[in-house]
């Protein structure tokens, strides 16, 4: 097909899209068409469909005479005044829902649904937005347009695509914009339909080629929870996380470096019976103990990551980390990969100059999670756990909340820090965290009500992997240091590092490896347990001890087994941050005036 023809077709195939073709298709659905095409014989699954053309968006507006109302709705638009936004955006909104749906664009979307649904023997898509101007490398865009899951038959379809559509203008996506100097019009939506893959019944989750935290380029980052992965991609759930060593993967080693355990509370899961196409449920407790994904999987989906981050990188002829959606079908147990895009935030990153946050003294910590970016920041807290109420939100407060979603996006590029009870570091608000450069700790649980409104904390992410709101606006300190500048010395320095969350950090500080890591250190620090506590399990008779060792124990039947794993997990994080160089162990030797 000609070029001219295809920038007037209704519908693209993924078999016929490649990443040139994002003014046609958008990033997400050009994306999927380069990976449909390419990849598939390197044994990457990914589920075909079709694209709903930008070329079919632009056509409705101008077929339904609605630009210049559009036009006139958001005029004089301020996106600091929360409201003003919210109403305008709803206006647009529902120009684009009522405007006229020409019949012949109707026409080619049930065409290609049925087509799709005969070559797939299924009749559940997935509907997604891609704009086409999104996954960009310095702008994501991430969840700015709408998604719908579980979508069957040809009403519900060409209604989920009106709403796609019309999401072109969320509150989020208008401010997102705006801020980004994008102009409204300039930019197109288009669909992707594609086949559903079932992970209702089985787990999906998130995968980065990269460390999102500190840009390590070596490990493969995966998040996984039960159903689909809507949960994961918003927040809803603080989900399981791996990571994947990549050097000796390609290698064939079976190299997971580290596992923990998520919370995975709830999942989504098609709702038969009721009005919408999903609702979430309760996970079972001894699944929610349970890894979502087995060791297998984990190697397979790091392994996909590898062959797609390699392949947009020579094409790019630059490395290239991504950032990919992965699903698992629940009825014939295979894995997918359902979406990828360029990662947004550490590729952008200077890396000759290091950024070193610390606090010169601590006061008494209120809260912990999971700690996104390495920043301080201080501020009075604002609880708000419900997005209406977000015109209360002043600029520098903390933002404390149950979870944000991309609704909440006006005021997270105002806010001092960022505070979730729930979510992981792979969900929307760490994502976005990162892209604004604001310290954030998801998945604390019961930050809304530990933390109260009006008071005097400081958010601190540059400990680790752990993050800390400690009481009070404490004094930070701020260290910038530019490597180039710095002469090489004749004698070879390592390091004294035994702490495996702060490893990948640390290993961007010019070395020759580590020359001590003390093995009781890795205990203390990341396995947490006494190895005697662990062999005598039985014969403890503290309960409150017993408790605190099967919380930390989850997912495994076997004491001693755990601690045989967490410690290998420890060492290889320390030796995958500073490889190929020297890693030196020590020991334990348990001094009984330390312990």
């Amino acid at each position: 097909m000609s070029k001219k023809k295809r920038s007037k077709e209704f519908i693209l195939w993924f078999d016929e899209l490649g990443i040139e073709d994002v003014p046609l298709v958008g990033g997400k659905n050009a994306s999927l068409g380069e990976m449909y095409r390419l990849l598939t014989k390197k044994k990457v699954r990914i589920p075909n469909g079709f694209a709903v053309t930008a070329y079919a968006y632009h056509y409705l507006l101008e077929k339904a005479k609605v630009k210049d109302h559009i036009k006139k709705a958001l005029k004089g638009l301020n996106t600091h005044n929360i409201r003003d936004l919210a109403k305008r955006g709803q206006k647009v909104r529902n120009i684009i829902l009522n405007a006229h749906f020409p019949e012949e664009l109707k026409h080619e979307i049930i065409k290609a649904y049925k087509k799709l649904c005969k070559k797939e023997g299924t009749k559940d898509v997935a509907v997604r937005s891609s704009a086409t101007a999104e996954d960009l490398p310095d702008a994501s865009f991430a969840g700015q347009q709408e998604t719908y899951l579980n979508i069957v038959g040809e009403a519900a379809l060409i209604d989920a695509c009106k709403r796609c559509f019309a999401s072109l203008f969320t509150n989020r996506a208008i401010s997102y914009r705006e801020d980004k100097g994008f102009d409204h019009f300039q930019i197109g939506l288009s669909i992707g339909v594609q086949k559903m893959v079932r992970s209702d019944r089985a787990s999906a989750g998130v995968m980065f080629s990269i460390d999102t935290e500190t840009g390590f380029k070596d490990a493969v980052f995966i998040t996984s929870a039960y159903g689909l992965g809507e949960n994961v991609v918003q927040g809803n759930v603080n989900p399981d996380e791996f990571y994947v060593f990549k050097p000796t993967l390609k290698k064939n080693y079976k190299p997971i470096i580290s596992k923990r355990l998520g919370e995975k509370k709830i999942k989504m899961i098609y709702d038969l019976q009721g009005n919408k196409p999903t609702k979430n449920i309760n996970v079972p407790l001894e699944d929610r103990r349970k890894f979502a994904l087995t060791d297998k999987e984990v190697l397979i989906l790091a392994k996909w990551a590898c062959i797609i981050e390699d392949h947009y990188s020579t094409k790019a002829g630059h490395f290239k980390p991504m950032d990919m959606e992965w699903a698992k079908d629940g009825k014939n147990n295979k894995l997918y990969i359902v979406q990828a895009r360029p990662e947004t935030v550490q590729s952008q990153k200077d890396w000759n100059v290091l950024e070193n946050y610390n606090l010169p003294k601590k006061s008494q910590v209120l809260v912990t999670g999971r700690s996104v970016g390495e920043k301080i920041g201080k501020g009075k807290v604002n609880v708000i756990k419900d997005v209406k109420d977000i015109y209360r939100f002043k600029k520098g407060q903390v933002l404390v909340t149950d979870m944000t979603d991309p609704d909440w996006e006006p005021i997270m590029k105002i806010a001092g820090a960022i505070v979730t009870n729930r979510g992981g570091r792979t969900c929307h608000s760490a994502i976005v965290s990162r892209e604004l450069g604001l310290p954030c700790i998801v998945g604390t649980v019961d930050a809304t009500q530990k933390l109260k409104k009006g008071k005097k904390v400081t958010v601190s992410c540059a400990e680790g992997e752990i993050g800390y709101v400690y009481e009070g606006l404490l004094p930070i300190k701020i260290r910038r240091t530019n490597i180039k500048k710095l002469k090489k010395p004749k004698t070879k320095i390592m390091m004294n590092l035994a702490n495996p969350e702060q490893a990948f950090n640390y290993s961007f500080i010019p070395n020759e490896g580590i020359g001590l890591a003390r093995e009781e250190f890795i205990i203390n620090s990341y396995i947490k347990i006494h190895p005697l506590a662990l062999l005598n399990y039985h014969k403890i008779k503290d309960h409150e001890i017993k408790e605190k060792i099967d919380k930390l124990t989850h997912g495994y039947k076997d004491k001693v087994q755990f601690y045989i794993d967490k410690l290998a997990e420890g060492i290889s994080m320390l030796g995958a941050a500073f490889y190929p160089k020297d890693v030196i162990v020590r020991f334990s030797d348990f001094k009984s005036n330390e312990y």
